[in-house]
């Protein structure tokens, strides 16, 4: 006897309101598991994390819509489970892969990060901080090409004027402040919601399968 899809348990809760687990389902079938493991108990349970990981995912839209809504910004578009593909390395590596592939999938997350950023103030003495302590950086294409230390005594010469980089610094750290406030918002955010079994963080170590990487 075939599952009742209509009757099905959702993937969560969010402020009452159901999350449906085909997103999840859809979510899962876009994004290919990484390896298959030959024992089946190994693949089993990878499987089973991959769905509390898909879920997350999938909540952090949720969440971010009913952000977007509260702040009044336009209705984000609706979400295309194919964009979980298109992650960076270095992004899973910045954010870790739960928010940066909600990043890629969720129209919602990226308009409430641009808003987050949109709201930070970078002072200039830290822009100013910023280029002090990492003018290896910022060094001349002449400087490069005769092989300078980028860690050793650097001239004049051998860095770009701060005026020239002071706009690309600030955006920088703007958005690494933008980012850290995604973070303490989507912490925030949901401390509320309610899983139903087998969609639980990865991390949960209520459920046997728990792991924890960042």
């Amino acid at each position: 006897m075939t599952e009742d899809r209509a009757a099905r348990a959702p993937a969560a809760v969010v402020g009452g309101e159901a999350v449906a687990a085909d997103r999840v389902d859809a979510l899962l079938a876009a994004v290919p598991a990484r390896d298959r493991e030959a024992r089946p108990e190994a693949l089993a349970r990878a499987e089973r994390q991959r769905r509390r990981w898909a879920t997350q995912v999938v909540v952090t839209d949720e969440l971010a819509r009913r952000a977007c809504a509260e702040r009044g910004l336009a209705p984000p578009g609706e979400v295309s489970p194919a964009r979980g593909l298109a992650v960076s390395a270095t992004d899973v590596a910045d954010l870790g892969s739960i928010v940066a592939v909600a990043l890629a999938h969720s129209p919602a997350a990226r308009a409430l990060l641009a808003a987050l950023e949109a709201e930070q103030t970078v002072p200039e003495q830290a822009v100013r901080d910023y280029y002090d302590r990492n003018r290896d950086r910022f060094l001349t294409r002449e400087a490069l090409r005769l092989g300078a230390d980028p860690y050793g005594d650097l001239g004049p010469a051998d860095v770009l004027p701060y005026a020239e980089v002071r706009d690309e610094i600030a955006r920088e750290l703007r958005r690494a402040v933008a980012r850290q406030a995604f973070f303490d918002w989507l912490d925030r955010a949901r401390v509320g919601v309610e899983y139903t079994p087998g969609h639980e963080h990865p991390g949960d170590p209520s459920h046997p399968d728990h792991e924890h990487r960042h």
